[in-house]
């Protein structure tokens, strides 16, 4: 039978996976970090597998006629936090290499799980300022720079509405692109822009599933196909989401009409 150490071990492993997966870190990381806190607690056999949506660890106390038992942690909400799982992966070291108790391990990972982002007034302009220099890479002038910032802000506020209301990723990344393209075509119309195409493809780079297409390529050259062909659908998924919701406010405007 598996004791309590040996419990509260593998919590405290399954939790710091759940953090890294959530905040959008590689498999090979993740099972690497569940495998090293079990090994540096002395577990004899721990074998993890982890996908996308769940973390699979089986444990044994190593004897010939021990029992095997399996722990399934189920994830949820994934998002992007490349500083938890820089954070989580300081952690499995330092967890490994010095004498810190289980409870203390908890109580550090409880605290990385709840530190928050940046400050939201930051996030908003980092938003506007991504789409406003993509649009002057692209070519754009400064009406253009100033109505991209613009959108990016504005349709950041409602990204983060749409989150709160735990809509699925495919509805919020249309909704949001919609946005983009009608404002777009508004500030265009009103003459705080110059070009619609400039704005619209500024305005939502900050919407591009880079970093899953990052991981999907990353798992994939380490052999874990089936996270890297689920984060290379769920990227597909969300590029097909901001060209229908860009495409179809288009539509709507040259059905009506109008020229961009």
């Amino acid at each position: 039978m598996i004791n309590q150490v040996q419990k509260k071990i593998l919590i405290l492993a399954l939790f710091a996976g759940e953090i890294m997966l959530k905040s959008g870190a590689e498999i090979y990381r993740v099972e690497d970090t569940v495998t090293r806190i079990c090994k540096a607690c002395n577990i004899p056999y721990a074998e993890v597998f982890a996908t996308t949506t769940g973390i699979f660890v089986s444990v044994d106390e190593g004897s010939e006629h021990s029992d095997m038992h399996t722990f399934l942690k189920r994830i949820r909400n994934n998002s992007i936090d490349l500083e938890k799982i820089s954070k989580i992966n300081q952690f499995s070291r330092t967890f490994a290499t010095t004498d810190l108790s289980i409870d203390e391990g908890m109580d550090l990972l409880k605290e990385i799980n709840h530190s928050s982002q940046f400050a939201f007034l930051w996030r908003v302009l980092g938003a506007g300022m991504i789409a406003s220099f993509f649009t002057v890479m692209l070519g754009g002038r400064l009406l253009d720079f100033i109505a991209s910032f613009a959108i990016g802000v504005l349709t950041y506020f409602v990204t983060i509405l749409l989150e709160r209301l735990e809509l699925n990723l495919f509805i919020k990344d249309f909704c949001s692109c919609a946005l983009v393209a009608f404002l777009a075509l508004l500030f265009v119309g009103i003459g705080l822009g110059h070009s619609t195409h400039l704005i619209i493809i500024g305005s939502i780079m900050i919407f591009l599933p880079g970093v899953s297409i990052t991981n999907a390529v990353r798992d994939s050259l380490t052999g874990d196909l089936v996270s890297g062909l689920s984060r290379a659908m769920e990227a597909i998924l969300v590029a097909v989401a901001i060209a229908a919701g860009v495409g179809l406010v288009l539509k709507i405007f040259g059905a009506f009409g109008g020229v961009y």
